[in-house]
């Protein structure tokens, strides 16, 4: 009698796409609201997005029950930082936290690829990138998930201007303003809804103002609603937008 082998995966992927931008005094982190598995759609609306704090926003993807678990857990040290302090953890401190909790489940890890953006505390925008077992860094912008491969290097391009030269006597700017970047954060997920079968469905965009900052830029987009739970600090906001649903 041959001999029958058994094993069971705890993990599974769940598609999507999230990516992240850093201006000179917003951050922008968006993603796709389709969660699938193989060849089946199981939701058109699972988001991937969230709000942590005013000035922090998270977005996860891979395994959706380990990154809602993962969310909701870094929630709860939120909360108790929030208690014991009486104030909101700093950017850089939350992008500590999210390091130190991902590490302490190196060998069983959480199956989910973060990445945080936000205002850090001198007024600037920030992302954070990071990969299942904690190892992580600031970039001025990523995306992970399914069309990684896809908007990577479109981000290179249109964020750290890879392969283009610029005009004589001129250089290319540090920083993008806020509606330059909306439009290449819509363009990248329209192309990967295009492209690859497991984005599509709906965007979510997080939009993180720095404190003091006006909303110029903001003014003609449609759906926005606001999010700030504090007064006379950082802003969040959040635009829905439909992608192709087949």
């Amino acid at each position: 009698m041959d001999p029958t082998q058994r094993q069971f995966n705890p993990y599974t992927e769940n598609g999507g796409t999230i990516l992240a931008i850093a201006g000179a005094d917003f951050a922008v982190i968006a993603g796709d609201t389709r969660q699938s598995e193989g060849f089946s759609i199981q939701t058109r609306y699972a988001p991937k997005v969230f709000r942590l704090t005013d000035r922090a926003v998270l977005a996860v993807n891979g395994f959706s029950a380990d990154g809602n678990m993962f969310v909701k857990k870094v929630k709860q040290r939120l909360e108790w930082y929030r208690h014991a302090h009486s104030k909101d953890m700093p950017l850089r401190a939350i992008a500590r936290l999210i390091q130190t909790m991902l590490y302490g489940r190196r060998f069983f890890p959480y199956y989910v690829y973060n990445i945080l953006g936000g205002i850090e505390e001198d007024g600037t925008g920030a992302v954070y990138s990071f990969d299942p077992v904690g190892s992580y860094e600031r970039e001025a912008c990523r995306a992970a998930g399914s069309a990684q491969s896809l908007l990577q290097p479109f981000l290179d391009n249109q964020i750290y201007f890879k392969n283009q030269q610029p005009a004589p006597g001129t250089s290319h700017p540090a920083h993008l303003p806020l509606p330059t970047v909306l439009a290449i954060v819509i363009d990248s997920f329209t192309s990967a809804t295009e492209r690859h079968i497991e984005v599509g469905d709906g965007l979510e965009m997080y939009i993180v103002l720095a404190k003091g900052r006006g909303v110029q830029g903001l003014e003609s987009i449609r759906g926005l609603q606001e999010l700030t739970v504090t007064e006379d600090g950082e802003r969040v906001f959040v635009v829905q937008r439909d992608l192709k649903k087949d």
